[in-house]
Formats: structure tokens, C-alpha cells, sequence
């Protein structure tokens, strides 16, 4: 792993000469180019590096990644347990609990060469197979995170003082296949992230310009709508990450009644699924961090060989049937799946 230098690739840039790492979140608004990577469970890791350049996502070249076989991936919840969650997440609305709560559950699979795998060179097969508005690298070996993600998902962009929210609820292979639920089910997280951004911002700043709009992306399309506000005075990146983590879309709502059923239900630990991915500019006052779905990650922790994790899931309300559910996340997770275990080279050539 020592020929693996830290960096981090975001939005047509690729940052590397790593000065600093922190915990801290009032890093950001300090000086320089920060990689974010917090994961679910609350583990911040900011990663501020000395030399910023703008360049493309690499081609993918034949061999370089070498991911799990197709059929090696296991998951944290099977079939029959992810299905009993969902009957159990009813039961809990019915009982007055929640409203919506995501249950989700981490895919695992082992590498066949981790001491070379380089998350870098999965980031840009999935660029070719799967490309997303917020994808990226951060690559930080000697700190625990090696991170791909192709995001759809915006979780926070900060201009200024001027903050926004992309909450994505509902999921369909086409529009035709989104339910009333998917409808009723965003509105229910944006007023969430209504609530969440109101405690950060500015007295009646907060607006809702897009409601529910329908996105395409590769192989599915998703509901997507827009939250914005004004940080009020002496808010900063640490204040703003305190009322608005973990992210409303892949918790529910209430969201601390949501936190508690996905700790009970739940058997893996999220990691940076779900949790908040991105870039902070803190010279100029900008920032961009994805909610970390689609996400790939490196996890050498354990005991055993290093393995790739992935997490996939859905939200769940009165209106979900288990079965429905079970396969919104087959469908979240396939296409992802193939490109990280090169089963379809195809993918990458035929998506526009």
C-alpha cells in the first residue's frame, strides 16, 4: 500500500500533496482544499491537500482494477431478513414510532489483489459505466479511507453563506414505475431537511424551489427536489454538519426515531454509505458533499483479507411492500455490482 499516494479526485479535480488530516469540521473554514469523508456512524476525516489541478478521470485501463468475482458478494441482510425489517419498520409506523425509515444493508465481497487494488482505478470505470453528477475518489491508505463513490445525491453545497440540499426519494426503472408512496415519501424528507437547515439558517430563508422532479440516471430514475437557505450569522461548516448529519434521505423521519430503528434492525455498520462525501474549498467558500450512496469502499480493518464493501437500501413507509423493496435495492445495486466485478465490460461503452 506504499506506493499509493494520498489524493482525492472531485468534479474535474484531482487534489494530492496532503498537508493535514483532521477531525475537527471547523477545519473547513480555515484555509486551503479539504477532501470530507464522514461516515454514518460519525467518524469525520478531513484531508487538506497543497496542490489543486483540473483534470479528467483517467481512462479505464484493461487490468489495472481487479475486483470481486460476480458471484462472491454477500450481504449483510438475505432476502428474508431485509423483508422482515420492512414488515417491522410498518409495524413501528403503525405503532406511531416514524414515518419513514431506510433500512439498508452492506454488500461484501473479498479482493483478489488487495495490496494493489487502487480505489482510484475504480473510480474511473464506474466514470465510463455509471457516470454521477457527485462521483469521486478519496484516497487516504494510511488513515483507514479508500473511498469510490458515483453519487447521484447532493447532501450539502455551500456558496457563501448560501446553502443547498438535493434529498432523493423514489425509485423506479422508469417514471412510469414511481408510486404515489415515492411522492409522498420525498415530501416526508423535505421537510425534514426544511427542519434540519432551518436550525442553521437565517429566519425564513429556507425555500423549496424543486419539488419532486423526475431525474434520469444510468439504468433507474429517481425524485429529486431542492432545499435551500441562508446560514445565519457566526454558522459555520461545523454548525451546519451538527443540525443536518446524518443525512435526512437515508434516515427517515422523525429522524432520531429512524436512527433508532436502524440500529436495532440494521447488522453492518454503514460506514460512508449514507454518510456525507465531498470537497470543501475553504479559500473560496465553497463546498460540494454527496450523501454517500453508490459508494464502493476499501475496508482493511478486520482480521481477515482486505475486503470491498457496498451499501444499498430503501426507504420504507406505510405504503411498502417487502418484496418491492427487496428489489428497489437489487436494482440500486446491480449495475454497480457488474462494474466493480468487470462481468460487463459492455456497460461502459454503451451508456450515453
Amino acid at each position: 500500500m506504499h506506493r499509493l499516494f494520498p489524493m482525492a479526485r472531485f468534479g474535474g479535480r484531482v487534489a494530492c500533496d496532503l498537508r493535514d488530516v483532521t477531525s475537527d469540521p471547523a477545519a473547513l473554514d480555515s484555509t486551503g482544499f479539504w477532501a470530507v469523508a464522514a461516515d454514518f456512524e460519525g467518524r469525520l476525516r478531513c484531508a487538506r491537500f497543497g496542490d489543486v489541478r483540473t483534470e479528467p478521470v483517467p481512462a479505464a485501463v484493461p487490468g489495472r482494477w481487479r475486483g470481486p468475482a460476480a458471484g462472491d458478494w454477500t450481504s449483510s441482510l438475505d432476502h428474508d431478513a431485509y423483508t422482515s425489517g420492512v414488515r417491522r419498520i410498518r409495524e413501528h409506523i403503525a405503532a406511531g414510532d416514524v414515518y419513514q425509515a431506510n433500512l439498508c444493508r452492506v454488500l461484501t465481497a473479498p479482493l483478489p489483489d488487495p495490496d494493489t487494488a487502487d480505489i482510484d482505478a475504480l473510480t474511473s470505470l464506474l466514470a465510463r459505466g455509471n457516470p454521477a453528477p457527485y462521483a469521486g475518489t478519496i484516497r487516504l491508505p494510511a488513515h483507514g479511507v479508500e473511498i469510490a463513490t458515483a453519487s447521484p445525491e447532493l447532501y450539502l453545497r455551500r456558496t457563501g453563506r448560501s446553502v443547498e440540499s438535493g434529498p432523493i426519494k423514489g425509485t423506479g426503472r422508469t417514471a412510469g414505475d414511481l408510486l404515489e408512496k415515492d411522492h409522498a415519501e420525498n415530501v416526508m424528507i423535505v421537510d425534514l431537511v426544511r427542519n434540519d437547515l432551518g436550525r442553521v439558517c437565517a429566519t425564513g430563508s429556507v425555500t423549496v424551489p424543486q419539488l419532486c422532479a423526475v431525474e434520469p440516471h444510468p439504468g433507474l430514475v429517481h425524485l429529486v427536489s431542492t432545499v435551500r437557505g441562508e446560514l445565519a450569522g457566526g454558522t459555520g461548516w461545523a454548525e451546519l454538519l451538527a443540525a443536518t448529519f446524518p443525512p435526512g434521505s437515508v434516515t427517515g423521519a422523525p429522524k432520531s426515531s429512524a436512527l433508532d430503528i436502524i440500529e436495532a434492525l440494521e447488522t453492518a455498520r454503514r460506514g460512508p454509505y449514507c454518510g456525507g462525501i465531498g470537497w470543501v474549498d475553504a479559500d473560496r467558500g465553497t463546498g460540494e458533499l454527496a450523501v454517500g450512496i453508490r459508494t464502493f469502499w476499501i475496508d482493511r480493518t478486520g482480521t481477515g483479507k482486505p475486503v470491498l464493501r457496498f451499501g444499498t437500501g430503501a426507504g420504507i413507509t406505510w405504503g411498502s411492500d417487502p418484496e418491492r423493496e427487496w428489489d428497489e435495492t437489487e436494482l440500486k445495486a446491480s449495475r454497480l455490482l457488474a462494474i466493480a466485478s468487470g462481468a460487463n465490460e459492455a456497460i461502459g461503452r454503451t451508456t450515453p
